[in-house]
C-alpha cells in the first residue's frame, strides 16, 4: 500500500510539475510583456507556448535526474530545496545555450529570468506545502511504514524512541527482535534464530538493525534473512555516536572507508562558491555601511581618546591565528585580550556599550572577510587564552577551526552569543560544519538580518 502511495505522490509530482513549468513560463511572458511598463516584443505570444512546452520535459528529466521525484521520509527539506535550486539553474543555462546555437536571440532573457524565480518559488512551496500535508496525515496514523527492529539493548531503545517521538518521520514500530525481552514499551517478538520466521509473520516495510557492539557477529544472519524475505534493511551501526550527522565513505581501492568528520566545504567547488559569495558579498556590504561606519568611527573618536579600530588576535581555519579588527568600545589600556564583556562592564565606553548592543563593532569584519582570514558566516573565532582553555575542557571544541570563522554563525541567530554556553555553541558550529550548504548560509544571513545580531547585554 506504501509503494501504491508512493507512486501515486510521484505521478501527482510530476503531472504538477509540468503544468506548473509550461504556466510559468506564460506568466513570465505576461509580466515581462503585459505588466512592466515600455516592453516591446517582436515574437508572438504562441512561439513562447512552443518554447513551454519543450522546456516541460527538460525540467522533469532534470529533476528526475537531481532525485526530486524519489522518497524524501529520510530527506531533509533544504536539501531538497538546493537540488531544486540547481536543477533550475542547469535548466536555465541549457535553455539559454540552446537559444543562442539555434540564433533564436529574439527571446526574452528576462523572461526566462523571471520564469526561473518564479518556478523556484513555486514549486519550491509546493514541496514545502506537501512535506507540511504529509507530517499532519503521518501524525493522523495514516502513510506510515512499518518497522521491525532487531536488537534489544541501548541502540535499540534509542531508536526506537525517535521513530515514535517523531510521527512525523512516516514510520511505525511494530515490535523488536533480540535474545530476551528488555523494551517494556515495545512488543518482544522472538529471539535471533526466530528472525526469519517472524519477517513471514509480521510482513513489516523495512527492518532496522541496531544491535550492540557484543552481538554485532549475527550481522550476516540479519542481512540473509531480510534478503530472503524481499524486506529492506537498514542498519545503525553501534558506533552511530561517533559518525557525523551525514555520513561519507571514501573508496580505497575497491575497500569502503567512512569519513568520520564529513566537511562539504573541504570540496573545492563548494569552497570556491563560499569563497566567491564572500568576496562579492563583503564587498557590496562595505560600499552600503560605509556612511554607517563613518558615524560610528566618528563617535568612537568623540566618546573616548584613543584608536578608532581595535585589532585583536583570533584563533582561524587550520588553528592559524589572525587579526580580527572591531571599532573599540573600551577605554584604551583595559584588558580586551581575555574575558567576554558582561552587563555594566566598567570597562566599556557609553558609546561602546551602545555599539556592542547592536553589534555595530563588528562591521570593520567585513575587511577580514574580504582579505579572507573570515567568512561572513561560520564560527565564531575566539581568543588563543580561551582555545588554549577550552580544548581539554569541551570535546569536538577543534573541530570549528577546520572551516573559516565567520561574521554570524548558526549558533549566533539561535540565540548563542557572547557568554554563553560554549558547549552549546560547539554543537551549533558542528551542526553547521557537516550541513553546510549555499542555501544554509543564505538562511543564516536571512536570519541574522530579520533577528538582528541584537546583544543581550544591556547599556549602563
Amino acid at each position: 500500500m506504501i509503494k501504491e502511495n508512493q507512486r501515486l505522490l510521484n505521478q501527482i509530482n510530476i503531472v504538477s510539475d509540468g503544468v506548473a513549468v509550461f504556466c510559468l513560463l506564460l506568466i513570465a511572458w505576461w509580466v515581462r510583456f503585459r505588466l512592466l511598463p515600455g516592453a516591446i516584443t517582436s515574437i508572438p505570444f504562441s512561439d513562447y507556448g512552443y518554447l513551454a512546452l519543450a522546456m516541460v520535459p527538460l525540467h522533469l528529466f532534470t529533476y528526475a535526474s537531481f532525485g526530486l521525484y524519489e522518497s524524501f521520509r529520510r530527506t531533509r527539506l533544504y536539501k531538497e530545496l538546493g537540488k531544486l535550486f540547481w536543477a533550475n539553474v542547469l535548466d536555465l543555462v541549457l535553455v539559454l545555450v540552446v537559444l543562442f546555437l539555434t540564433k533564436e536571440v529574439h527571446f526574452s532573457r528576462m523572461v526566462l529570468g523571471i520564469f526561473f524565480g518564479l518556478n523556484t518559488a513555486v514549486l519550491g512551496g509546493k514541496r514545502v506545502c506537501l512535506r507540511l500535508a504529509l507530517r499532519h496525515f503521518r501524525e493522523q496514523g495514516f502513510n506510515l511504514k512499518s518497522v521491525v527492529i532487531v536488537g534489544g539493548g541501548e541502540l535499540a531503545g534509542r531508536c526506537y524512541e525517535k521513530i515514535s517521538r517523531n510521527r512525523s518521520l512516516g514510520y511505525v514500530a511494530v515490535g523488536y527482535v533480540s535474545l530476551r525481552p528488555n523494551i517494556p514499551v515495545l512488543k518482544y517478538l522472538g529471539s535471533y534464530d526466530e528472525l526469519e520466521r517472524i519477517l513471514d509473520r509480521v510482513q513489516p516495510d523495512e527492518v532496522i538493525a541496531a544491535v550492540s557492539m557484543e552481538e554485532y557477529r549475527r550481522t550476516p544472519a540479519i542481512i540473509q534473512a531480510c534478503e530472503k524475505a524481499g524486506i529492506k534493511l537498514s542498519i545503525l551501526p553501534f558506533y552511530a555516536e561517533y559518525m557525523p550527522a551525514t555520513p561519507q565513505f571514501e573508496d580505497l581501492d575497491g575497500i569502503p572507508l567512512l569519513n568520520i568528520r564529513h566537511i562539504p566545504l573541504d570540496n573545492l567547488g563548494n569552497a570556491f562558491l563560499k569563497r566567491a559569495m564572500d568576496i562579492v558579498g563583503s564587498l557590496c556590504l562595505i560600499v552600503l555601511t560605509s556612511p554607517l561606519m563613518l558615524a560610528v568611527a566618528i563617535g568612537v573618536k568623540l566618546s573616548s581618546p584613543g584608536p578608532v579600530i581595535f585589532r585583536q588576535k583570533r584563533v582561524g581555519k587550520g588553528k592559524k591565528p589572525f587579526y580580527m579588527y572591531k571599532f573599540r568600545s573600551m577605554r584604551v589600556n583595559s584588558d580586551q585580550d581575555t574575558g567576554w564583556s558582561r552587563d555594566r562592564d566598567d570597562r566599556k565606553t557609553k558609546f561602546g556599550a551602545f555599539i556592542r548592543k547592536c553589534s555595530l563593532d563588528e562591521l570593520p569584519q567585513f575587511f577580514n572577510v574580504l582579505l579572507g582570514s573570515m567568512s561572513l558566516v561560520g564560527p565564531r573565532p575566539e581568543v588563543p587564552y580561551y582555545v588554549d582553555q577550552f580544548k581539554d575542557e569541551i570535546p569536538l571544541y577543534m573541530v570549528k577551526h577546520q572551516v573559516r570563522p565567520g561574521i554570524t554563525g548558526w549558533a549566533q541567530v539561535n540565540g548563542l552569543r557572547g557568554d554563553t554556553s560554549i558547549k552549546e555553541r560547539i554543537e551549533y558550529d558542528i551542526y553547521y560544519i557537516e550541513h553546510w550548504s549555499f542555501f544554509f548560509d543564505i538562511q543564516i544571513l536571512f536570519l541574522t538580518l530579520f533577528k538582528g545580531m541584537i546583544n543581550q547585554e544591556k547599556i549602563s
